[in-house]
C-alpha cells in the first residue's frame, strides 16, 4: 500500500516557534512554567513535561512568585502580563507573531472607532486561549461570535469591525461576514458596506490548507488525521478531509489505528493539525506502511 504524508501537516510557524523557545530555556536545567499546554496534542505536552516544562493553570500562576512563565502561541490578555509584573515573574513570551499582530490592530480599532460607537466582533471559539487574549484587546465592548445564533447581539445600525480566531475556517468566516452584510444592508442599504470592515486575519497557513487537504484526500483510499483531541484546528480540518473522503479517520495516538481501515485500499493518506509535531505524524506513516 502507497502511504504519502500530505506535505504541509505538522507545526504552524508559531507553535513550533513556541516549541523551539521552550526547548531552548529548558536545556538550561531551569524550572520553566507553561501557562496552559503549550500546544493542544498530548503526546507533544508530555515530551515536553519529561525535558522540565510545567504546565500551570491561571489560579497556581497568581501564586507564584520569582519565577519564570512561558507564555505559549495563542497569546495572553494584559491581566496576565500585569499579573507578572505585580510578581516579578520574567515572562517568556512565545506569542505567535500573527497573533500579537491582531492583538494589536484589535486595540488601535477599539480606540480609534470609539467615538463612532464602532463595534468589535470576534469570530471564534469561546474559551479558547487565543479568543481570550483578542477579546481582552477588544475591551469591555467586544462582541463573540462562536456561530449563526451569536449575530443577533450586533446593532445593525452601528459599525461593525470583524476579526477572526487565526484557525477557523475561511469558509465559515466568510459565511458570518456575508450574514453580517447582509443584515446591515436591511437596517441600512446606503451605509452597509461603508459601516462594515472585515480584517482578513485567518492564518494563511490554515487558510490554505483546506483547499490542499481537500485535494489530498480524495487522491487517497483512507485517510488518518493525526491530531489533539482539544484542538479546534484538528476538528475543523479533519471535517474538511472527511466530507471530501468518508474513509477517513481521526486519531491523536499511533495506538488507535485498526488494520481494518485499510481493507481493499492502495493508497493511504496521513495528515494532521497545525499543532500536531512532524515526528508523530511520519511515526503513524511508518506504522500504516508496516500494515
Amino acid at each position: 500500500m502507497k502511504v504519502d504524508i500530505e506535505e504541509s501537516s505538522g507545526f504552524c510557524f508559531g507553535v513550533k516557534n513556541a516549541v523551539t523557545i521552550a526547548e531552548d530555556v529548558l536545556r538550561d536545567g531551569e524550572t520553566v512554567y507553561c501557562l496552559g499546554e503549550i500546544v493542544h496534542n498530548d503526546i507533544e505536552v508530555a515530551r515536553l513535561t519529561s525535558l522540565g516544562l510545567k504546565a500551570i493553570t491561571y489560579e497556581e500562576f497568581a501564586t507564584l512568585r520569582d519565577n519564570k512563565v512561558l507564555i505559549r502561541a495563542h497569546g495572553e490578555p494584559s491581566s496576565t502580563y500585569e499579573k507578572a509584573r505585580e510578581n516579578n515573574i520574567t515572562i517568556i513570551d512565545a506569542t505567535c507573531p500573527i497573533v500579537r499582530s491582531m492583538q494589536e490592530k484589535i486595540r488601535k480599532v477599539a480606540e480609534l472607532s470609539r467615538d463612532e460607537k464602532g463595534q468589535i466582533v470576534i469570530y471564534g471559539k469561546e474559551g479558547h486561549a487565543e479568543v481570550i487574549g483578542l477579546m481582552s484587546a477588544a475591551g469591555p465592548g467586544g462582541i463573540l461570535v462562536t456561530g449563526k445564533g451569536d449575530l443577533r447581539r450586533i446593532d445593525y445600525t452601528r459599525p461593525v469591525y470583524l476579526f477572526s480566531q487565526t484557525t477557523k475556517s475561511k469558509v465559515q468566516y466568510d459565511v458570518v461576514a456575508e450574514i453580517i452584510r447582509l443584515n446591515m444592508e436591511k437596517v441600512s442599504p446606503d451605509h452597509s458596506s461603508s459601516n462594515l470592515k472585515v480584517h482578513n486575519t485567518i492564518c494563511r497557513q490554515v487558510s490554505e490548507r483546506e483547499p490542499r487537504l481537500r485535494e489530498f484526500a480524495s487522491k487517497h483510499d483512507v485517510i488518518v488525521f493525526v491530531s489533539g483531541r482539544n484542538s479546534s484546528n484538528g476538528r475543523m480540518l479533519f471535517e474538511v478531509c472527511l466530507k471530501v473522503n468518508p474513509r477517513s479517520y481521526f486519531i491523536s495516538s499511533p495506538d488507535e489505528l485498526k488494520r481494518k481501515w485499510f481493507n481493499d485500499s492502495s493508497s493511504a493518506g496521513i495528515c494532521g493539525a497545525t499543532s500536531t509535531p512532524g515526528w508523530l505524524i511520519q511515526e503513524v506513516a511508518d506504522i500504516v506502511a508496516a500494515i
